[in-house]
């Protein structure tokens, strides 16, 4: 697509038109373009820029809610997550200038797993992991727009916040419980202390969890909030076994369905299923072997950790693994739509 097109497409997603056209066309160029200038200084402006607008709107928007609670509602807004989904939903990667084949692979992944969603407001992480350039896009964008109106951060929301729609709210969070909440809950209940040790490796924030003094999980980004949120997701599924168990609630739901139980693709579903709920990915073990290496069989079974707990499914037994995690998958689908949690 040529330039032009693509600044004139922009401007009518944006209903703004720019008074510099070339600051479009920059916030457009990747850095494997290099017969132009790329976003890179755009996206670092732009960065800052939604940040303090965000952080303006929901201090202004929410006066009774406390720092702690401002600062995860802003992370929840501008996360790669969320930003990548702006991109998708308006169309913003096929404006971009690249010569990087890889992140079309990347982005189509990631684009067609949120389209399969039926939720837009997903603060935390879906099935696949967002590609950075999609939020670069966006970030970069809306320096664009910011350097345009003479660095007037109330013009630029004004008119960037249609874009970010439909914007993370309190109740939202509450519907999808923060990671960093549910650890932290978790280890009170149980009586343990968790420490979060954060620093810096060049462009990315790294952050590791302590639970007693003992190392758990770590997770980087190029965003603080999200290490300590990608470091939480790993930290829960660490911890699964200090939560309640749903067991036996769930061997009589499968008393219920009755004989053995098969869906096509049924782990890559149960992963989808997830990320839908918002809970951390299933967690797969082998329970049993038996017969000789020839001819060995397997029983696998599943996890799910969940704010009610932890959900856990044995499988059939079966020659090969992957068949097994399937069943043990198929049958956590099955208790999961008997119990009422899809």
């Amino acid at each position: 697509m040529e330039a032009s097109s693509s600044i004139s497409a922009v401007e009518k997603i944006l209903n703004y038109t720019f008074k510099n056209k070339q600051l479009v066309e920059e916030a457009l160029t990747h850095s494997s373009y290099t017969a132009s200038p790329n976003y890179q200084r755009l996206e670092f402006i732009g960065d800052a820029a939604l940040g303090l607008a965000l952080s303006n709107h929901v201090f202004l928007a929410y006066p009774d809610l406390d720092p702690g609670h401002l600062s995860l509602l802003r992370a929840a807004n501008i996360s790669t997550e969320k930003l990548a989904r702006v991109a998708v939903k308006h169309g913003l990667f096929r404006f971009l200038r690249h010569n990087a084949t890889a992140l079309d692979d990347k982005v189509k992944e990631f684009s067609d797993a949120v389209l399969r969603e039926e939720d837009e407001a997903v603060a935390h992480g879906g099935t696949v992991k967002a590609p950075k350039v999609l939020a670069d896009i966006v970030e970069s964008v809306a320096a664009a727009v910011y350097v345009d109106v003479n660095f007037d951060l109330q013009r630029l929301w004004v008119i960037f916040r249609g874009l970010l729609e439909p914007i993370v709210t309190p109740e939202d969070l509450q519907q999808q419980p923060q990671p960093m909440t549910m650890l932290f809950e978790l280890c009170q209940k149980k009586g343990k202390e968790v420490d979060i040790v954060h620093w810096k490796s060049g462009t990315k924030n790294i952050a590791s969890i302590y639970v007693d003094g003992g190392f758990v999980a770590s997770g980087s980004s190029e965003q603080k909030e999200t290490a300590k949120l990608n470091a939480a997701k790993g930290a829960l599924q660490k911890l699964s076994h200090l939560m309640p168990s749903n067991l036996g609630h769930f061997e009589d739901v499968l008393k219920t369905i009755g004989g053995s139980f098969e869906i096509e693709g049924a782990k890559r579903k149960l992963h989808e299923l997830c990320g839908k709920k918002k809970w951390p990915k299933p967690t797969y073990n082998i329970e049993k072997e038996t017969g000789p290496s020839h001819e060995k069989k397997y029983v696998c079974s599943v996890q799910i950790a969940t704010v009610d707990g932890v959900l856990y499914m044995r499988g059939d037994e079966k020659m090969r693994v992957k068949e097994a995690d399937n069943s043990a998958a198929s049958l956590m689908i099955r208790a999961l739509q008997e119990s009422n949690y899809l």
